[in-house]
């Protein structure tokens, strides 16, 4: 077999360089240190402490708490897109990139980790600001944002029909939500959160808006 055959293997294989690797571990640490104590509650030496990291090497990686804070919730938001932290790639048919960001939207909503997060987020927001934004714009907001731009990319090939990207990013995305993160929140119910009721609700959704927005006749 020749080099060249090699290469995509190679390629996939390739390790991530150290100090990214390093960043991702403290991350994820940090991520269960905030979840059982709260932002509030967490200091940088408690993460480095977790971590087995000195203070230096935490600030080394990230300035400062709210900016690790900041890393978490985007790490939570890119996993929806499938890891892709940049546009979304119009060459799969929608229904597929419709699906996969649905799905994956819904799962992580549901997980007890994110409710756990996100209840900690609206009770320290009123004393903490800053995390409230942080929360919001690395969140729901980069998520709107990367899924409005994909809408236009689409239409502008044809393969979808949204006037007004931004207004159809927000419909599909609070289609998906429904009221399953309150249900959550307020009252949790396993069997509402079945892998098969997430999967349906998820399809009907995506069925929902190609309905609307699939069929440039129908798309005024």
């Amino acid at each position: 077999m020749s080099r060249t055959a090699h290469k995509p293997a190679e390629e996939a294989a390739r390790r991530v360089p150290r100090g990214e690797r390093r960043r991702q571990e403290i991350a994820a640490v940090a991520e269960r240190v905030f979840l059982g104590r709260g932002f509030a509650e967490t200091t940088m030496q408690m993460i480095a402490k977790e971590a087995g990291a000195s203070k230096e090497t935490l600030y080394r990686h990230f300035g400062s708490k709210e900016e690790l804070f900041s890393s978490v919730i985007r790490r939570r938001s890119v996993g929806i897109t499938g890891g892709n932290e940049g546009e979304l790639s119009v060459e799969a048919p929608p229904r597929e990139i419709l699906c996969e960001i649905g799905l994956n939207l819904l799962r992580l909503l549901v997980n007890p980790d994110s409710l756990a997060l996100y209840r900690a987020v609206v009770t320290e927001a009123p004393r903490e600001p800053e995390l409230g934004r942080i929360f919001y714009t690395q969140g729901p907001a980069r998520l709107l944002n990367q899924f409005a731009r994909y809408l236009a990319s689409a239409t502008q090939n044809g393969k979808l029909c949204c006037p007004d990207p931004d207004l159809a990013a927000k419909l599909f995305l609070g289609s998906i939500v429904a009221n399953h993160q309150l249900r959550g929140l307020l009252s949790p119910d396993k069997d509402l959160f079945s892998e098969r009721k997430i999967e349906t609700h998820v399809h009907e959704a995506v069925n929902m808006f190609l309905a609307r927005y699939g069929d440039c006749s129908t798309a005024l």
